[in-house]
């Protein structure tokens, strides 16, 4: 085995990905790992989305990471959050930079600030919500990528009240079910 296909082995193995042709969620090019391209997003950049409320702006695609992760920024507004939900293909990492916010986890309830992280593994009921006085702001990094897709279909349903059906069917798609 050469370096690269050597290192592309590596790497895919460590992200929890097969390579070969069941690896249908990554892409690898074959000059291997070096010629992934740099990229830098500026404060306030990125795609936005309007999703139940939550104000996301995408960092990262999943084009931008041959399909190993997927990056958002949340600003949102005390009392904003997402209901309890699970994902069954992808884990999530979250990281408060401002504000507060309330994070459920299977059984446990914690408030996060400024600085605390949460890993919401793949299987495991989570939800969170913003808390206090002020907004807070955060980074979820989501792994595999893909998601940033389901969000796109979410933040172009009509403002308002939502279609709590057509929510479901959209994340359905994407392995994820509210409990």
């Amino acid at each position: 085995m050469n370096r690269n296909d050597f290192l592309r082995a590596g790497l895919a193995s460590a992200a929890g990905f097969t390579v070969g042709p069941l690896a249908a969620n990554i892409s690898i090019p074959p000059t291997g790992i070096g010629t992934l391209p740099s990229k830098i997003i500026s404060s306030g950049n990125g795609t936005r989305h309007n999703v139940l409320g939550s104000v996301m702006t995408v960092k990262l695609t999943g084009e931008d990471t041959y399909g190993l992760l997927t990056l958002i920024e949340d600003l949102n507004q005390p009392g904003v959050g997402i209901p309890m939900h699970v994902h069954t293909r992808e884990d999530e990492v979250f990281r408060v930079l401002e504000g507060e916010v309330e994070f459920v986890l299977g059984e446990e309830t914690l408030i996060l600030g400024v600085g605390d992280v949460a890993f919401a593994p793949r299987n495991i009921p989570h939800s969170w919500r913003v808390v206090g006085d002020r907004p807070a702001r955060s980074i979820m990094l989501a792994n595999p990528a893909g998601i940033e897709n389901m969000f796109a279909q979410l933040g172009q349903l009509p403002v308002g009240p939502p279609d709590l059906a057509k929510v479901a069917e959209i994340c359905g798609r994407y392995g994820i079910s509210f409990v």
